[in-house]
């Protein structure tokens, strides 16, 4: 069987118990370049200021590295010529992200023609050397070395004649500064989803429940904006697989589900129930049915509806998606119910942000406690459950054909944050932005996700101003609070991004 996503029961949570975790997709690497800017006639006025500076872009090359990155050096362009010569050697590098490290002034003809003719990110970098001048020994040299932001006005203004956006900057000292060490981080992550999302393959069975009109999209368009492809897939390539599978696969499956998951009782829903011993069974092979296709067809993540045949294998199939959906979303494949690929995607930039996304819409509000419950039936990501996740068999999936195991948990404690892609009347994408609190308390024991979502500054006024901005039902809910970074993903992609 395929090892995509093999449990290992190794990790503790805050409670000091073992909990299963799930063996990550090996991770791609974005490639990010680095040059530095300079000014030619400094260099024989102030003798041994060009090493010094040069051993300054060495520690930023170490500070990027660290991030899981492919780093490439292109050394530091002083003067006009060395911009142009530059120029198509960062085209031909195909970067995700160019850090700009501004080494001391520089006059912006080094710098004007490479932003006009780039199309991928780039972040200046303004990281003196000294936390402050000793006055008192001052020099001109010394000032020069510490000069990094003395350009960054020029710049900006450059690249605005230059008909582009102001870049973005990281500000800071080059030694103990963990602040401008987690920018670094950030934007690596960042090259990290613009990486992944130029050669996703994300897969598409079936079609949106057609009732529900925000769900459609146009796979061209999904190109167009985000760089992947959308591989039309049909049910009966898993169907296929499930029939083939080995008894031992299916056995081995249905250990791991069962060390993965609890399976309490069932509680106040008359259509829940411990779960069955034929539900498990069904589950664990569709299970290893979706690795194998996952693998044949070389995919990134899945949007998937169909409904089958009444008491036919293929509705047995599709309907039964959902906890092997749940570990390989997990494992970095993130897979969406109700066919909506938008969603598919937003839950594909908070995997690559490390953040989770799982599935989610919004459940009943809590109007004493002032939250709303946050879920989805469905597949989600049970990496970032708090505490062990629950399987209970369904009679029904409701407003669904079908029935089987459910997945049922809450998202981790501690703040969280939602993006909605959705779509506008001229045929553009949006994101949809908030944070959030994930709090403390039960969930409904429906075998469904709900989590206790608490959003500023009350649940009527985010509620109103949330659905303002002509979000889809559906949304990616991650943990942590990455608003920022996420909008300027969207920025990148050049998507109209709001924060709620």
């Amino acid at each position: 069987m395929s090892e995509l996503n093999e449990t290992l029961l190794t990790e503790p949570d805050k409670k000091n118990k073992l909990l299963p975790v799930i063996k990550r997709r090996v991770e791609t690497v974005p490639k990010i370049g680095v040059f530095g800017v300079g000014y030619v006639k400094y260099w024989s006025q102030f003798e041994g200021l060009y090493e010094q500076i040069m051993a300054k872009q060495e520690v930023l090359i170490e500070k990027v590295q660290k991030n899981k990155v492919e780093v490439i050096d292109f050394g530091m362009v002083d003067e006009v010529s060395g911009a142009y010569e530059l120029l198509p050697k960062l085209k031909a590098a195909n970067l995700d992200l160019i850090f700009c490290d501004m080494l001391t002034y520089a006059t912006s003809s080094t710098f004007g023609v490479i932003i006009k003719n780039i199309d991928v990110p780039v972040v200046l970098v303004a990281l003196q050397p000294d936390s402050a001048l000793d006055y008192n020994n001052a020099s001109t040299h010394l000032q020069l070395y510490n000069d990094d932001i003395c350009a960054l006005p020029e710049f900006a203004g450059v690249a605005v004649r230059m008909g582009k956006k102001v870049p973005d900057m990281i500000i800071g000292t080059l030694h103990n500064d963990p602040e401008s060490e987690l920018e670094i981080a950030k934007y690596c992550n960042i090259a990290r989803v613009l990486h992944d999302l130029k050669t996703a393959r994300i897969g598409h069975i079936g079609h949106p429940i057609e009732a529900m009109l925000d769900m459609h999209s146009d796979a061209t368009m999904l190109t167009a904006h985000f760089g992947l492809h959308i591989v039309q897939c049909e049910a009966n390539e898993i169907v296929s697989k499930y029939e083939e599978t080995a008894v031992a696969d299916v056995e081995l499956e249905k250990k791991r589900i069962l060390d993965f998951f609890d399976t309490p009782d069932p509680v106040s829903d008359p259509i829940s129930e411990k779960l069955k011993d034929a539900d498990l069974e069904v589950a664990a092979r569709v299970s290893v049915a979706l690795e194998k296709f996952v693998e044949t067809k070389k995919l990134d993540g899945l949007a998937y509806y169909y409904e089958g045949e009444d008491n036919s294998t293929t509705r047995q199939v599709m309907t039964n998606l959902i906890v092997g959906n749940s570990l390989l979303t997990g494992a970095g494949f993130p897979m969406c119910g109700e066919s909506d690929l938008k969603c598919c995607i937003a839950m594909f930039i908070m995997d690559r942000l490390g953040i989770g996304g799982s599935f989610a819409e919004f459940h009943p509000v809590d109007f004493s406690e002032n939250f709303i419950l946050v879920g989805h039936d469905g597949p989600h990501n049970i990496t970032i459950a708090q505490g062990k996740p629950v399987l209970r068999s369904l009679k029904k999936y409701h407003g669904k054909p079908g029935f089987g195991a459910g997945v049922e948990f809450k998202i981790k404690e501690g703040p969280i944050t939602m993006l909605s892609i959705t779509s506008t009347y001229e045929g553009k994408f949006k994101f949809v932005i908030a944070e959030g609190e994930s709090v403390e308390g039960p969930i409904p024991p429906t075998g469904n996700t709900n989590t206790r979502g608490f959003f500023k500054p009350d649940v009527r006024t985010f509620l109103k101003k949330w659905v303002k901005e002509g979000p889809t039902h559906h949304f990616a809910l991650g943990v942590g609070h990455h608003a920022e970074t996420i909008k300027k993903i969207g920025e990148y992609l050049n998507i109209e991004t709001v924060i709620v």
